[in-house]
């Protein structure tokens, strides 16, 4: 399995069988698109549908197209805008606009994806990068796999366009996919990364915990739960948990630092009220680059480690990145509550929103960030 990626895991599973599939990607989003780019849905030829590319808006006719694909084996674009007034027209209902390219799969148009797997199974981060246009229609279609020290692929390196490994290897680098375009777009290139998924690393076991776990797991996060306490660690308590760890906090944190399993996604939530291990925990963590760091606690709580924190030695700087009382303000109590609200804040922070009702902003509904 890669991660929880269905659209992958089932497009290596027809492709061993020899089968062709069409595989249908978003390659390019504006206004309020409902999937970003790098959203894919997969059609298999015993008629298996896996993933989405709208949310519903145009699923019916990218099935179509991708039928015809897998027949004749063809390439196929299409770009979805807002629906017109015919209630038979195909279009985004939500508004928006995004284009889908749809490409037949198989053993003779992607050899290279065993190896893809291979790699994001074995957590080496890979970017696939899809020739889209190109002024030689030989080259369209054509796959270049790309690691941070090397690629491969079909396409003959006569006709990548200079900068292209560079552009794919800055695409893979920051986990974004991403349209790059040449020669005033005569060549355009679509570069998905395939990364292992972002971790989610809770500590203190508990309800809340529990809860985060869930909705952790339903936003394909890679979820951890640690504590230093064997009696408040037994696997079975946190189904959605991918991995139960018994270890002290910090101690652990640190050492996933030092492997390299804590990078620019990770979400590290501290549910411990216990300050011999919440505070050298807090101070790891801050000293990270991880993309949110939040501590469960009421205000008199935040104080009070806040004031421990800076006597341990972490800076204003870091101290500004703590989300501490942890979660937006949405008034709920229930562990299942702020469990959302927790999530809720996660997601502001890494896409920057504010928080507050779409109702009352003006503008569209969603700004896109590639999806990774």
């Amino acid at each position: 399995m890669i991660g929880h990626n269905g659209v992958w895991n089932a497009l290596y599973e027809a492709w061993s069988t020899g089968e062709t599939s069409g595989l249908a990607t978003v390659v390019r989003t504006f206004g309020s698109a409902p999937r970003p780019a790098g959203s894919s849905m997969l059609v298999t030829a015993e008629g298996r549908v896996v993933g989405s590319v709208s949310g519903g808006c145009v699923e019916g006719d990218v099935l179509e197209r991708a039928r015809e694909t897998i027949l004749n084996g063809t390439l196929q674009r299409a770009t979805y805008g807002i629906s017109d007034d015919d209630a038979f027209g195909v279009g985004l209902t939500c508004g928006g606009t995004l284009e889908v390219f749809v490409e037949p799969v198989n053993t003779r148009t992607f050899p290279e994806l065993a190896e893809v797997i291979e790699s994001a199974r074995a957590g080496i981060p890979v970017a696939v990068a899809t020739v889209l246009d190109h002024p030689r229609p030989e080259a369209v279609g054509a796959h270049v796999v790309v690691r941070a020290n090397g690629h491969y692929g079909s396409l003959h390196p006569s006709d990548a366009p200079p900068g292209l490994m560079d552009g794919a290897r800055e695409l893979l680098r920051r986990g974004d996919s991403g349209l790059l375009a040449y020669d005033t777009e005569e060549v355009r290139v679509f570069v998905r990364p395939i990364v292992p998924p972002p971790r989610m690393l809770l500590f203190g076991p508990g309800d809340f915990a529990a809860a985060l776990a869930a909705i952790g797991r339903t936003m394909d996060y890679r979820v951890t739960i640690c504590d230093a306490r064997p009696l408040f660690t037994a696997a079975d308590r946190f189904p959605n948990a991918d991995e139960v760890v018994t270890a002290r906090p910090d101690q652990y944190l640190a050492r996933e630092a030092a492997a390299g399993r804590v990078d620019t996604r990770t979400v590290i939530v501290s549910f411990s009220h216990d300050p011999k291990f919440d505070i050298p925990l807090l101070k790891t963590a801050l000293g990270l680059d991880a993309a949110y760091v939040g501590a469960m606690g009421s205000r008199r709580t935040h104080v009070r480690r806040a004031q421990a924190l800076r006597e341990a030695g972490v800076p204003a700087h870091a101290l500004a990145r703590l989300s501490s009382p942890v979660g937006l303000d949405l008034g709920g109590h229930s562990p299942a509550e702020t469990a959302v609200s927790i999530a809720a804040e996660v997601i502001a922070t890494r896409y920057g929103g504010r928080g507050e009702p779409l109702a009352r902003r003006a503008g569209p509904v969603h700004t896109l960030r590639a999806a990774g």
